[in-house]
């Protein structure tokens, strides 16, 4: 079966005002350019010029091969999430449209896949030509458009698979994309995205240790969130979007859906030694990064998104036996490798992840290897994503430690600064070390999606210090084997969970 690509947008100068489209189909293996289209439309929306362009892409595929797969890339967060099922289409000039599209080929036989402004040159140029035709009183010619000559050639894709309604770094695009729309003038292309109502399900938390499920994604909220807060920007008067607030290495930034309205962003720094005032007190006593306060600045570009894999279970999983970087370190159970290739599969369909970066002991360079072959990456190594070293405890359950070492267990659940009975680390120095590691990385991946394969502390670490918590937020989250979570990083300091726990693909 052939395998196309379709890149299409359409803008409108005035929204509504004078609009247009341009469409572009490439052949997947290649990217070799076999199909443009590009109409002057009259007078209408950005929506619906974006979904006229949809239309013809779909069109001109079909011309070129009637049974080939299509996947379909589209600035436009609206019309993906439309197309895909996930948001409702309620605009009636949209609607006729929309059930034209689904109809060119048979279902199954086309997905979508949002990408950033910057990625869809070729289609918003021709929009753009057809648009300035329009204004000359004329229609758009082939022999005269050079959006192909101004453009790169379309990046090859790997075969195309459904979509997965969850990927981490889906909303992190979506939330970059906006922020991006934000800092730069209106190009006459840029479409007018509108926000659907979508929920999210609060993660689950109980005990300190890993086992059971209790995880959610808020991906569609923050995305409709954000589109929202850049409506309200755009259209002063409109929508409010709240102000983010707190100053932070690592901040938090979540948002609410079906409001209308971006929650606010705030911040608690989680840089240098990651360490927080005792339990009970509630105030994080880390430095301040200097971020900014207040408005942030609207361009914060594409964040480093984290994707966190909890390695898959060994032999001491199930027993709930304390297993850090000073043990036995034990290598992946039959368990575990299953875990590790159901983990693989569903990342392979999700096709966010760009580099694979791992903890040096045996379980986690064991699960990330396997992932990595079928992405067809290569997997770093990275000292400072292992697990703490838990002293005399290890291999010993919660029940044995409480029984041998019942002072040192007590003052190791009531102060981050405590060690582990033996000279074990404590969560704070764990904190500065996943700190320092979390600045390197994100550093080093500016703008890109990378796969962390590592542990329960250092997960729940990076979650804890993008949501500016305490260190005894660590036992009262729930981390499962092979489960994913994802933290997005930004320019001025700020972070955002993602996802937290995500365990569907094991079942």
């Amino acid at each position: 079966m052939r395998e196309f690509i379709v890149e299409a947008d359409g803008g409108s100068r005035g929204n509504p005002g004078p609009a247009g489209y341009g469409a572009v189909v490439s052949d997947a293996a290649t990217g070799e350019t076999l199909a443009e289209a590009a109409e002057y439309l009259g007078t209408t929306t950005n929506n619906v010029a974006e979904y006229s362009g949809l239309l013809a892409g779909l069109r001109a595929a079909h011309e070129l091969d009637p049974e080939a797969a299509v996947h379909v890339r589209m600035d436009s967060k609206l019309v993906v999430e439309q197309m895909s099922g996930r948001w409702k289409i309620k605009h009636p000039a949209m609607k006729p449209l929309a059930a034209e599209a689904a109809r060119v080929f048979p279902p199954g036989r086309v997905t979508y896949e949002w990408i950033p402004r910057e990625r869809n040159k070729h289609a918003d140029r021709l929009a753009n030509e057809a648009m300035d035709a329009g204004r000359r009183g004329e229609q758009w010619s082939a022999t005269a458009s050079r959006a192909a000559l101004d453009t790169p050639t379309a990046r090859p894709v790997a075969p195309l698979t459904p979509e997965s309604s969850g990927p981490p770094g889906d909303a992190a695009a979506g939330a970059a994309r906006v922020r991006a729309a934000l800092a730069s003038p209106s190009g006459p292309a840029s479409g007018s995205a509108s926000a659907a109502e979508s929920g999210a399900t609060e993660p689950g938390v109980r005990g300190a240790g890993g086992g059971g499920v209790g995880g959610g994604d808020a991906s569609a909220a923050e995305a409709a969130a954000d589109v929202r807060a850049a409506q309200a920007v755009a259209t002063p008067g409109t929508e409010t979007a709240a102000p983010r607030t707190g100053t932070t290495a690592s901040g938090t930034g979540t948002t609410a859906s079906g409001t209308g309205t971006a929650a606010p962003r705030t911040g608690t720094t989680a840089a240098g030694t990651g360490t927080a005032a005792a339990p009970g007190t509630g105030t994080a006593t880390t430095p301040s990064s200097g971020a900014s306060s207040g408005w942030a600045p609207a361009d914060m570009g594409p964040p480093a998104t984290f994707v966190l894999l909890r390695h898959g279970e060994t032999p001491l999983t199930p027993q709930k036996r304390f297993s850090g970087s000073g043990g036995s370190d034990p290598s992946l159970s039959d368990a575990g490798r299953e875990q590790a290739v159901r983990t693989a599969e569903a990342l392979a369909r999700r096709g966010t992840v760009q580099a694979v970066v791992a903890s040096p002991l045996a379980r986690t360079r064991e699960t990330a290897g396997i992932v990595a072959a079928r992405l067809g990456l290569e997997v770093s190594v990275e000292e400072g994503l292992r697990e703490t070293d838990f002293g005399a405890w290890e291999g010993l359950t919660f029940g044995e430690v409480r029984e041998r070492h019942p002072d040192d267990l007590n003052a190791w659940l009531s102060s981050p600064d405590a060690e582990p009975t033996g000279g074990g680390e404590s969560f704070a120095a764990t904190a500065a070390r996943v700190a320092a590691t979390r600045d390197r990385l994100t550093a080093a991946y500016a703008g890109r999606t990378v796969l962390l394969v590592t542990h329960v502390t250092p997960i729940k670490t990076l979650v804890r210090l993008a949501l500016g918590a305490p260190p005894e937020a660590l036992f009262r989250m729930e981390l499962s084997a092979a489960s994913l979570s994802a933290v997005a990083y930004y320019a001025d300091g700020n972070a955002s969970v993602r996802l937290f726990n995500e365990t569907s693909h094991l079942r």
